[in-house]
C-alpha cells in the first residue's frame, strides 16, 4: 500500500496539563527513556512536574515551554516506532515550530531542549519585567482585527499576535492595551472578546528582550536541511534555508504567528492526512474551522495509536 502524504502538526505552550503523556511513558520504553534523556539534557527532573500534580509550576513558561516539546517528542518518536511514517511536511504553533524542526530531521532533541528551555526562562523573565495578558476576538477577519488595532496608535501597547483560523485573531500587550484593542475590535464588529490565562503578552514587543537573549543561542544552533517541508509561523510560508529558518525562529518572538497562511500551505502541497502530536486538539478544531481538503487525526492518548495503525496499515 502506498503511503499517505502526512504532515504532522505539533501544539504551542498553553496545551499542557499535568500528566500528559504519562501513558505512553508508562507503556513504551522509547517515550520512557525520552523523558529521561530530557531530563539528563536539562540536569533537573523536568518529568516530575509534567507527571506531577502541580498544575501552577507546570503552567510557568520556564516549565511548559520544555514539557510540551519533550511530551509531543516522546509521542512521536513512539508512533514512528510502531509505524514508519514519514511525513511531507511538519509545522507546530509557535513553541511547537520546535518539535516541528525535530520532527522533520532539522534540529536534533540533544540541542533543541536546552535550546527550549531556555527560550522558555527568556520569555518568563520578560514577562516578569512587562506585564501584560492576550485576548481572543472572535468575529473578525484578520484585516479588520489589524486595522482596529492600528487605529489605536499604540505601537508598544498592542499588538496583533495570532492569526489562528478564520474568525479567530488574539491580540497581545499591556493590560490596558488589550483593553482598548479589545473594545477596538468590538467597535469594529467583533462578537466576542475572551481574555486568555497567560503568563504574559507572547509575540509581541513586550517580548523583545527574550528576543534579544535566544537570538545568540538561535545562530549558533545546527539546523539543517532534510526532505521534510516546514511552514514557519512569521511568514506562513514553506521555508528550506536553514540559516531563514534561524532568523524566522528569532523573529517569532515578537512576531505575529500566522497559523491559518501555514496551514493553507501545508494542504496545498498535497497533504492526505494530518496528524496533530501532543497534548490537547486545539490544532485540530483550528484545522476545521479553517477548511482543510485533508482529515486531521489526533495523537494524545495510547489509545490513539489504534485508530491511526489501523487506518495506516
Amino acid at each position: 500500500m502506498q503511503q499517505k502524504k502526512v504532515t504532522f502538526l505539533f501544539p504551542g505552550q498553553g496545551a499542557q496539563y499535568a500528566g500528559m503523556g504519562h501513558d505512553f511513558y508508562r507503556e513504551f520504553p522509547i517515550a520512557r527513556h525520552t523523558f529521561e534523556e530530557a531530563d539528563d539534557l536539562l540536569k533537573r527532573r523536568l518529568s516530575d512536574i509534567i507527571f506531577g500534580n502541580d498544575e501552577k509550576a507546570l503552567t510557568e513558561t520556564k516549565n511548559s515551554q520544555p514539557a510540551i516539546y519533550i511530551t509531543s517528542i516522546a509521542i512521536l518518536r513512539t508512533l514512528q516506532g510502531l509505524i514508519p511514517l514519514q511525513p511531507i511536511a511538519c509545522a507546530g504553533l509557535s513553541l511547537g515550530e520546535y518539535t516541528a524542526l525535530t520532527a522533520a530531521s532539522k534540529l536534533s532533541f540533544q540541542e533543541a531542549v536546552p535550546l527550549v528551555q531556555a527560550r522558555g526562562r527568556f520569555m518568563h523573565e520578560a514577562c516578569d519585567a512587562n506585564p501584560g495578558t492576550m485576548s481572543v476576538i472572535l468575529g473578525l477577519d484578520d484585516e479588520q482585527a489589524e486595522e482596529a488595532i492600528a487605529s489605536l496608535n499604540k505601537p508598544n501597547e498592542v499588538w496583533c499576535a495570532n492569526f489562528n483560523c478564520p474568525g479567530q485573531v488574539v491580540i497581545s500587550g499591556t493590560i490596558a492595551g488589550v483593553a482598548a484593542g479589545a473594545q477596538a475590535c468590538l467597535e469594529k464588529g467583533a462578537k466576542r472578546v475572551i481574555p486568555l490565562q497567560v503568563h504574559g503578552a507572547f509575540h509581541s514587543g513586550l517580548m523583545k528582550s527574550a528576543q534579544d537573549k535566544l537570538a545568540p543561542l538561535l545562530q549558533a544552533a545546527t539546523i539543517t536541511k532534510s526532505d521534510i517541508a516546514i511552514a514557519c509561523n512569521v511568514t506562513g510560508t514553506i521555508v528550506e534555508s536553514p540559516e531563514e529558518m534561524k532568523k524566522l525562529l528569532e523573529q517569532q518572538v515578537t512576531s505575529p504567528v500566522r497559523w491559518q497562511k501555514a496551514v493553507r500551505a501545508l494542504d496545498d502541497m498535497g497533504t492526505e492526512l494530518f496528524i496533530e502530536i501532543g497534548c490537547g486538539k486545539t490544532l485540530s478544531g483550528m484545522n476545521k474551522r479553517i477548511g482543510v481538503k485533508a482529515p486531521t487525526w489526533n495523537l494524545e492518548k495510547v489509545e490513539n495509536l489504534k485508530t491511526i495503525e489501523m487506518e495506516l496499515s
